[in-house]
């Protein structure tokens, strides 16, 4: 069984939720969806910070096209 979360909304969430559920969407449903696309987006922003992070690393970058280059030498002609 789901753990019932409550909390009481400000305007803007007040207003958030009337958007995500004018179409009928139940306000759970609404709430559920946002809550999972907002940690895809801060799970996403770690992976392109980590990302940005791995560009800048010179010995990273380095090694990595040795890397390239020895799978280079292992290609089937």
């Amino acid at each position: 069984m789901a753990d019932t979360i409550t909390f009481r909304p400000d305007d803007d969430t007040s207003k958030a939720l009337r958007v995500l559920t004018s179409d009928g969407t139940p306000v759970s449903a609404a709430v559920r969806a946002a809550l999972i696309e907002a940690a895809r987006r801060k799970a996403g922003e770690a992976i392109r910070a980590e990302a940005e992070r791995l560009a800048q690393d010179e010995v990273d970058r380095a090694e990595a096209m040795q890397v390239l280059r020895d799978m280079e030498t292992l290609r089937a002609w």
